[in-house]
């Protein structure tokens, strides 16, 4: 009688080897109640990687799915085959949610973490000529883009930086971040106030990773409590609105999800909480892959185990890259908060339907929401639908009471790295990266291969292509 193998094999996928970078075959496959991927380097040997804790979570990722979204034009062509194409090119499988415009290396931190090396050693500012050409691939791209990110190093100390928020401003852009660690913001109310006056369609990126002041020492070099303190008290001045965000180790600050969760729940200014696990790419000091990484299904449990709000059927997969993004949404009503994820039919997010949301007709559920909506917290107009509030999810047809200062998001977004770098996953990266010459890079592919010096190494892998065609 044959003899089973000890897993069940799933799919096959391409990767790379976390040594060369070579792409390399990988097979997925379940084993003890988790999902592995198994790879072998011709030179390196094999590996195996953990992709997910939670099977049953593994297998409804893969139900949601919806037609790819295509950018409005193409920015390379297809030679080498993913990833060493990027980009956009042909062959990727959805445009720009979101595109990062770095305007500078510098930073008045030096993060052990970075995935982009940044540091006060490094005092290169972009040009408003090279930012103007930046934000212009962007539009040419996209029409409209969803979301632009002024990020870094750090975004608030480039000497042109309120020029450069006009530029964001001036151009058809619905919402515009700023990705920042909130020293600026902290020392400088004014500072404060006149980004308040960008709104609407305009967000801070509050880097929130802890409570403790070890922790902090550990991730950023620096106890920064009482800046976090400073900065979020000037942002309720202004309510001005702020996604907290959390890089998360595992066994460092994983416990305090919940926490995090809880307290921006009571700022008037917060408008969810980020979870990013730490992407293995760029400066990673006193950093293990072997012990430290963490998957979304992980990050996902925590959520539900140590939060207050948010319950199994909150946290789903989000339809255009669901491997690496999962999102649960509440309203928050005065005191009361209300999740909202499970009100939604996931049917409607998968068609495509643009128009409109089904919420669950359960006459409990139904009755408390407008039971909430009608008692006064809710402010009495909406100035946005929720697809301007909630990255890849379609417009909604809501109660007209639901507005920015009602909707609390959590997201879990995982970048993919060396280790569960998955090319069948990352052609759906719909976070990306504008380059200094104008492509638009999926943000996993960009850290690994195309910051900085790193695209002498993918010019070794393409030459390694080019010759074994030859």
């Amino acid at each position: 009688m044959p003899k089973n193998r000890p897993y069940l094999y799933h799919e096959l996928t391409n990767s790379i080897c976390t040594t060369c970078y070579r792409k390399v075959e990988a097979k997925i496959i379940e084993e003890d109640g988790r999902i592995y991927m198994v790879k072998r380097c011709l030179v390196h040997g094999p590996e195996k990687v953990l992709i997910s804790t939670d099977v049953d979570y593994y297998h409804r990722t893969r139900e949601f799915i919806k037609p790819s979204e295509m950018p409005l034009v193409w920015n390379t062509p297809i030679k080498y085959g993913c990833p060493y194409d990027c980009g956009l090119c042909p062959d990727h499988e959805q445009h720009s949610c979101l595109t990062l415009l770095e305007i500078t290396d510098h930073c008045n931190l030096q993060c052990p973490i970075c995935f982009a090396e940044s540091s006060p050693h490094r005092t290169s500012y972009r040009s408003l000529e090279q930012i103007a050409f930046m934000l212009d691939r962007i539009v040419e791209n996209e029409g409209e883009p969803d979301i632009v990110q002024i990020s870094g190093g750090e975004p608030t100390t480039h000497p042109q930086f309120f020029e450069i928020l006009d530029m964001c401003k001036s151009r058809p852009i619905q919402h515009i971040m700023l990705n920042t660690n909130g020293i600026r913001i902290a020392q400088d109310r004014e500072f404060t106030k006149r980004l308040a006056s960008y709104m609407p369609g305009f967000e801070i990126y509050l880097q929130f990773d802890s409570f403790e002041a070890d922790v902090l020492k550990e991730l950023r070099g620096a106890d920064l409590r009482r800046i976090r303190e400073d900065a979020i008290r000037h942002l309720n001045k202004y309510n001005l609105s702020t996604t907290l965000v959390v890089t998360l180790k595992k066994g460092l600050n994983d416990t305090e999800i919940g926490k995090i969760i809880q307290y921006g729940l009571k700022q008037k200014a917060v408008r969810g909480v980020t979870i990013q696990p730490i992407q293995a790419a760029g400066r990673l000091e006193g950093y293990d892959p072997a012990t430290d990484r963490l998957t979304v299904s992980e990050v996902r449990q925590m959520i539900i185990d140590q939060s207050e709000v948010f319950q199994e059927d909150d946290i789903l997969p989000v339809p255009c890259h669901p491997d690496c993004l999962a999102m649960g949404y509440a309203l928050k009503l005065g005191r009361e908060v209300l999740p909202l994820t499970r009100m939604i039919e996931p049917s409607i997010l998968l068609e495509g339907d643009s128009n409109t949301i089904v919420f669950e007709q359960d006459p409990v559920i139904r009755g408390k929401l407008f039971e909430l909506l009608s008692t006064g917290h809710s402010p009495i107009s909406s100035a946005l639908s929720l697809k301007s509030l909630l990255c890849c999810l379609p417009l909604a047809a809501v109660p007209k009471e639901i507005n920015y200062d009602n909707v609390f998001r959590v997201i879990i977004m995982q970048f993919l790295d060396a280790y569960n770098f998955d090319v069948r996953s990352v052609k759906k990266s719909c976070v990306h990266i504008v380059h200094p010459d104008g492509r638009i890079i999926p943000f996993d592919t960009y850290n690994l291969f195309y910051r900085d010096d790193k695209e002498k190494l993918l010019e070794e892998r393409k030459q390694e292509i080019a010759t074994a065609w030859d």
